[in-house]
């Protein structure tokens, strides 16, 4: 199943990490669900984004589950109810949830004196072994507060350019939010790592997702300026995107910084297996999303504003696949069968290049059923055009319209191709892609919750290209309401062999190729 944990109910205004998603948890591996996949859990930009963040090691403060946090004896239940009300509406407000996060890091620190030593001397390790990223995530979060939401580069200069004598003032001044900071990343910590074992416990394996480019405004930038391609005033002197295609005349720009691939190699890409070692921990699995830039990427001009002007560069993509292998294998971070914890997004326009290098790790692709209905028999979206079993099918992720929304929005000539695939008429479209995924021969299959609940577009979790209206569905029924959809795709998963315990590198089969 597909859901963000945004999504869950909740009546603070944004899902957390808390009862609903235990709950989740139980529902999924009592029904015979053996995977959860979430969007990136890194805080969000102010739209509400998970995909480009401020701080990509760091966990989203809006996550933290207030109630969990009083049962444990850090907040008192007065604390707890003098927070920022949410909103009970089915939509999640970013601004509401991100001064309710703010208020939380507050009273956490006003009660963390009253805390036992065993806990200050538990939190205090804690800090020590997350070094250097969460002293630099507080640092730059507390610096972005007090700059009014400023982008690093437009800091005072000893600031943007991180001169020691300038940023241990700024240490010694925001002590009180540093502290707040860190207090919010341990409690989510540990409420994360609750929910991770309970996840083990009920069989659910947890794929989380990670953006290839980080956000330029972010401190993983502002920390290391030179693995990426700035200029000297710190603004872009090269950015990422697609070049045109059918889809857009002029590409897509996504205004993140491409990589300095050089000063990564010469570093022994730590700071790319930092980053990735930190997601593996965090989940079972990860889906690396625009793969096809570890083989080479599309670099525009930082000043333009269209990708029409780009070019491609070559990535080192093996050389770090193979370093990763290599401290997988020593963290035991790698799957049963050896292989990388990693899924390829490699959707859109692929070459033979990308597919070597994917095909090189034996790291399963992705295939999106949506996709599969253009009247062209070779669709390589088509089930019975899948090459082998390595393959994890969608019927459509958090970046389409829902099944119910696409099926809408078709032309009659591909309904009726849909209806001759399936061989029966389409009167439940999730649903019946959601089979048509289970009888394909791929080793995962995802289907998002909205599918399985027949809800139309407006539930539709993310519109790319556009700017505001996104990430911000969320369930309003109990998750016990759940059950029959639940029960129902476990059910018709077993039908074609598919056991609970399926996934990417496990042993579950699933149809015939």
């Amino acid at each position: 199943m597909l859901l963000h944990p945004t999504s869950l109910p909740s009546t603070t205004g944004c899902g957390t990490l808390g009862a609903a998603a235990r709950d989740w948890v139980e529902l999924l591996g009592r029904e015979g669900v053996g995977v959860w996949q979430l969007l990136p859990v890194a805080p969000p930009d102010g739209t509400g984004s998970p995909y480009s963040s401020p701080s990509g090691s760091a966990l989203n403060s809006w996550l933290l589950d207030a109630d969990d946090l009083v049962d444990g004896g850090y907040l008192t239940a007065r604390q707890r109810d003098d927070l920022p009300p949410g909103s009970n509406s089915d939509q999640l407000e970013p601004m509401q949830a991100s001064r309710r996060a703010e208020a939380l890091g507050v009273a956490l620190a006003q009660s963390w004196p009253a805390q036992s030593l065993k806990r200050q001397a538990e939190f205090r390790r804690w800090c020590r072994s997350q070094a250097p990223w969460l002293k630099d995530h507080g640092l730059f979060m507390a610096l972005r507060r007090r700059h009014g939401g400023q982008p690093w580069w437009q800091w005072p200069p000893a600031l943007a350019r991180r001169q020691r004598r300038a940023l241990g003032q700024a240490r010694q001044e925001l002590g009180p939010i540093l502290l707040q900071e860190s207090l919010l990343q341990w409690h989510l910590q540990r409420q994360w790592l609750r929910l991770k074992q309970l996840a083990q416990a009920q069989a659910v394996r947890l794929v989380g997702d990670l953006p290839f480019y980080v956000a330029h405004d972010s401190v993983d930038v502002w920390c290391h300026p030179g693995l990426f391609v700035l200029a000297p005033d710190g603004t872009l002197a090269a950015q990422s995107g697609v070049p045109p295609d059918y889809f857009s005349a002029t590409g897509q720009l996504w205004g993140t910084p491409v990589y300095r691939w050089r000063r990564h190699a010469l570093q022994g890409f730590r700071w790319w297996l930092d980053r990735l070692q930190r997601q593996l921990e965090l989940f079972d699995l990860l889906r690396l999303d625009h793969f096809r830039a570890l083989e080479s990427y599309w670099s525009v001009p930082g000043g333009d504003a269209t990708a029409e002007n780009g070019h491609w560069v070559p990535s080192p993509g093996i050389w770090l696949l193979r370093l990763l292998h290599w401290r997988c294998r020593r963290c035991h971070l790698l799957q049963s069968d050896g292989r990388l914890p990693l899924i390829a997004e490699d959707l859109g326009v692929i070459t033979k290049e990308v597919e070597e290098l994917r095909d090189r790790f034996a790291l399963p692709g992705m295939k999106i059923l949506q996709f599969a209905f253009d009247g062209n028999p070779d669709n390589g979206y088509l089930p019975a055009n899948y090459s082998g079993d390595r393959w994890v099918v969608y019927t459509g992720t958090h970046d389409n319209a829902t099944t119910n929304g696409w099926w809408q929005a078709l032309e009659e000539h591909h309904r009726r191709q849909v209806g001759e695939l399936l061989g029966s008429l389409v009167v439940a479209p999730g649903w019946q892609l959601a089979e048509l995924a289970l009888a394909s021969c791929a080793e995962l299959v995802v289907v998002p919750l909205q599918d399985l609940m027949g809800l139309d577009d407006w539930a539709r979790f993310n519109t790319p290209g556009t700017a505001s209206g996104n990430w911000s569905w969320r369930l309003q029924e109990p998750i016990s309401a759940l059950a029959g959809h639940l029960q129902g795709y476990g059910a018709l998963a077993a039908r074609y062999g598919r056991s609970g315990d399926a996934g990417a590198g496990s042993s579950g089969t699933g149809g015939a190729c």
